[in-house]
């Protein structure tokens, strides 16, 4: 899992990206390329 700064620009890069807020962190999953996994916060 990538700690990332800006999700909104990994969200872009694949079809499947979902931005998902858990626990006051924000997310990005993708359930067909887990290699997207990201966490902000």
């Amino acid at each position: 899992m990538k700690v990332v700064n800006s999700l909104k620009s990994l969200k872009g890069r694949h079809r499947d990206n979902r931005v998902i807020r858990r626990r006051g962190r924000t997310y990005v999953i993708n359930k067909t390329q887990p290699r997207f996994k990201a966490r902000q916060g």
